[in-house]
């Protein structure tokens, strides 16, 4: 029985080296003879990009390969980074009409403390979809109503059992979605849309701007109380909340405005300077009217779907189109994005749908890849193909931005990643029915 014990030990503390091993020897890759796309200058052709513990350890034409690495010949074909879709539901929503699968919001108006990945669900059925057509991270945010404040939006890798492995930084921007002066109100009671008063709709629209100011006025107060007490080691009440908007207040983290009309935007502006926060506008179908102010206050823009209609019965049949080329002619960084979670596969068709409308197609790469890096605070991480950043990438046969083009490679965090979903397997189920 020892003897048995003793080669039932062997047996599994050699199984246990052999597959460390393995781990080791598969944490290098190699892709090699391809077109490298590094979106941080022109193209590499026949360039080679090595892979070590999850990193870019080299990238170019006169690159040795380690004699451990695993090689993928990419001759003919194409590697870029992985596409950023900057604004999603990704793993808080599953199905749009089913409450209990929808975890992107809560109820009230005021939740600064609340951040996205505690309710991000890694075992979502879209995140395979979604990274199987090249998107490797995504920033997963909480909405709400006009004037609140939904929460921290997280960015997270499309590849993990759980959250702490797809975390690549939990907080990346405070959502705040921006009210509106809303002249019309829903009656949940009779089902029926009733007309207001402009003074009524602008009393509201005033009394969630004043809620807002508060909670800002009272984080500042906050902090001030917190630093006092810091030095004269006094105790107060920790509040949560409060303590929350420190990044914010202190301008170390930005906020994602939520505004679409023209005086909206113009609103959220001028709030965000009185304020003293460093500003993102996001969702704005109606950047382009103030185009000129957004650039001069140096102001980025995450720009919802151009795949959309006209935000208005008067606007033109291309505003989404071309939303995205005006705003760069005029010198405004932009990043475009789907807003949503089942639709978020679709994010390089939305940056290329911009291309005939006006915006340079290299552009439109960037809008999905360093764009939203930089907006974030991550591109010494993620956006580009170079030496010391985050091995995101994706190797395909054309075109990323082509609805044509096939992903036939993937890598997130360094690893070699699945592209199994559960749409090719309804594809290849009914494919084979007789």
């Amino acid at each position: 029985m020892k003897t048995t014990g003793r080669i039932a030990l062997s047996v599994v503390a050699a199984c246990m080296l052999a597959s460390t091993a393995w781990a080791q020897s598969a944490s290098i890759y190699a892709i090699r003879n391809a077109t490298i796309h590094t979106v941080a200058g022109d193209p590499i052709e026949n360039g080679t990009v090595i892979i070590q513990d999850g990193m870019i350890a080299e990238v170019g034409t006169n690159v040795s390969v380690p004699a451990a690495a695993e090689v993928i010949d990419a001759s003919g074909l194409h590697v870029y980074p992985g596409l950023f879709d900057a604004v999603t539901r990704l793993g808080l929503s599953e199905i749009g009409q089913v409450v209990v699968t929808r975890d992107m919001d809560e109820l009230g108006d005021y939740h600064p403390h609340l951040i996205a990945a505690t309710a991000v669900h890694p075992a979502s059925e879209i995140i395979p979809v979604t990274r199987a057509n090249g998107i490797t991270h995504a920033v997963a945010a909480p909405t709400g109503d006009g004037g609140s404040i939904a929460g921290q939006a997280s960015l997270i890798n499309l590849s993990g059992w759980t959250v702490e492995e797809m975390l690549v930084e939990r907080s990346v921007g405070l959502v705040l979605v921006w009210p509106s002066i809303e002249m019309r109100s829903f009656n949940f009671r009779t089902f029926t849309r009733e007309d207001r008063s402009y003074r009524e709709a602008k009393e509201l629209f005033d009394e969630k701007v004043k809620g807002l100011k508060e909670w800002l006025d009272a984080g500042r107060q906050y902090l001030r109380t917190m630093e006092a007490t810091s030095e004269t080691g006094a105790r107060i009440e920790r509040d949560l909340k409060l303590e929350s908007l420190a990044p914010v207040l202190r301008g170390e983290l930005p906020v994602i405005f939520v505004a679409d009309s023209e005086r909206d935007i113009r609103n959220a502006v001028a709030f965000a300077e009185e304020q003293g926060l460093k500003m993102i506008l996001a969702g704005a179908p109606q950047a382009w009217k103030v185009k000129n102010l957004l650039a001069e206050k140096d102001i980025p823009v995450i720009l919802g779907s151009t795949q959309a209609l006209p935000s208005g019965q008067d606007e033109a049949y291309d505003e989404a189109y071309s939303n995205p080329g005006q705003l760069h002619a005029a010198g405004v960084k932009i990043a475009i994005s789907t807003f949503g979670a089942s639709d978020s596969r679709t994010v390089p068709y939305e940056a290329a749908m911009a291309v005939p409308y006006g915006l340079p197609w290299e552009e439109a790469l960037k809008a999905v890849t360093i764009n939203p890096a930089e907006m974030f605070g991550v591109s010494d991480r993620l956006g580009t193909i170079e030496r010391g950043k985050i091995a995101n990438l994706i190797v395909t046969d054309g075109d990323p931005l082509s609805i044509q083009t096939q992903i036939l490679h993937l890598f997130i965090n360094g690893e070699p990643t699945s592209m199994e979903n559960r749409h090719q397997q309804s594809y290849e189920r009914y494919r084979m029915r007789r």
